[in-house]
């Protein structure tokens, strides 16, 4: 038992430097480019006055047209309000979307979290793996992931949900069985272990079509 809680340790510490060394520096680098883009907002002015002066109206479309692609990338930046929240999300939606998986996103955390922030990270990347391993299966067309956070009175209330084509999971022992293989169940263990240590509620739910996880998380 000792030889498998050290084991479980030095992956939580190796998934811990993962997220402050990797997830971290890509939602700053997300928000440099958006500070970036307000720099730049009177230099794209001048420019299309420049066009405008001239009367040349298909330059000004095309500059437009670039401005507005540039605008939705910044846009697809989910922010919460929580920066460490923010590195892991837009991390993993990243790495969803390269996958051919489609992810709506609500998100939004208005205030200073009682529980860790690492122990939050933790909980969403879990929750995102195992999600995105499950939508690999299907036709890319059918892939999607649904996330919404927010605070519902005291409590953090996050739901995660991916679409499933219909099939519907197995309970065995009154747990849903992991389809990963030997090994890749320590994902779960440790959203049910944080979530049971900060006193909140889990649940699991799989219908026809789509399985979701809720949690809440206490913050008082």
């Amino acid at each position: 038992m000792g030889l498998l809680s050290k084991k479980i340790d030095r992956q939580i510490a190796s998934y811990q430097r993962e997220l402050i060394e990797t997830h971290y520096r890509e939602v700053d680098n997300m928000y440099r480019q958006i500070r970036g883009w307000r720099h730049d907002y009177r230099n794209h002015i001048q420019t299309m006055k420049a066009y405008a002066a001239a009367e040349d109206w298909d330059a000004i479309r095309r500059y437009l047209d670039l401005l507005d692609r540039d605008l939705t990338t910044v846009d697809t930046v989910i922010k919460t309000g929580n920066p460490m929240a923010d590195a892991i999300l837009n991390s993993k939606i990243s790495l969803a979307k390269a996958k051919g998986i489609a992810v709506t996103a609500d998100a939004q955390i208005p205030v200073r979290l009682k529980s860790s922030e690492i122990d939050l990270c933790c909980i969403i990347g879990n929750l995102f793996d195992n999600a995105i391993e499950a939508c690999e299966k299907l036709p890319e067309d059918q892939r999607r992931i649904r996330v919404y956070m927010d605070m519902k009175n005291t409590q953090l209330y996050i739901s995660f949900t991916n679409f499933t084509a219909g099939k519907k999971l197995r309970k065995e022992g009154g747990l849903f069985r992991s389809t990963k293989g030997e090994g890749h169940g320590l994902g779960l263990v440790r959203i049910d272990a944080i979530v049971s240590r900060l006193g909140g509620y889990l649940s699991r739910n799989s219908e026809d079509g789509a399985f979701t996880t809720e949690i809440l998380l206490p913050q008082v």
